[in-house]
């Protein structure tokens, strides 16, 4: 008994006005889903979204459909068109396989339905790892470097005058100062 798989495919452009157009994207996941057997549940195409961007509305539509288990697969062009970073694309893709969604990336032979997929998605992973603590040696090695020089880190100290501040904030709020503005006060230890 063949079953029939339900996908969603994801394609992305940056920009509007440089003659990028998602059909090219659109046209070989469209091809590729045929070749497959697979139901095209929906086309969910990003214009003008950066990669970079937190919330992109239809990834976010493609994620929603996966994790309410509507398709079974989602297809990109391309990685770079779905993940702004390894870290994100990680993320997203164990997402993905806690809800039993696969994932294929058509230009970079990556299936996660397949055990070679599977292989390469933890050598994706081993690769995340390895850039957070790349970044975390960078950052505590900048610290050590910046308090080996004197530099105090840390947020500046507020003075605690309790009485003292209680009585400057409620002449601070009498004259209209916003409470945003009296919070920079305390941080420059104005009051």
């Amino acid at each position: 008994m063949i079953t029939t798989l339900f996908a969603a495919v994801y394609a992305r452009v940056s920009t509007r006005d440089k003659g990028q157009d998602p059909e090219m994207q659109l046209t070989e996941l469209r091809e590729f889903a045929a070749k497959r057997g697979w139901k095209v549940m929906g086309e969910f195409v990003d214009v003008g979204v950066s990669g970079c961007k937190d919330s992109r509305p239809q990834l976010d539509a493609t994620m929603r459909l996966a994790k309410a288990r509507k398709v079974d697969i989602i297809a990109v062009w391309k990685l770079d068109r779905f993940g702004r970073s390894l870290r994100h694309l990680v993320d997203a893709l164990e997402e993905l396989k806690a809800v039993g969604c696969d994932f294929v990336s058509l230009r970079d032979n990556l299936d996660l339905s397949t055990p070679a997929g599977r292989m390469m998605f933890h050598v994706i992973g081993a690769m995340a790892e390895f850039e957070r603590e790349l970044i975390r040696e960078r950052v505590r090695a900048g610290l050590a470097h910046a308090r080996s020089k004197g530099r105090k880190l840390g947020r500046p100290k507020i003075r605690r005058d309790r009485d003292h501040d209680a009585k400057t904030i409620r002449q601070m709020r009498a004259e209209g100062d916003s409470y945003g503005e009296i919070a920079g006060c305390a941080r420059s230890d104005e009051i």
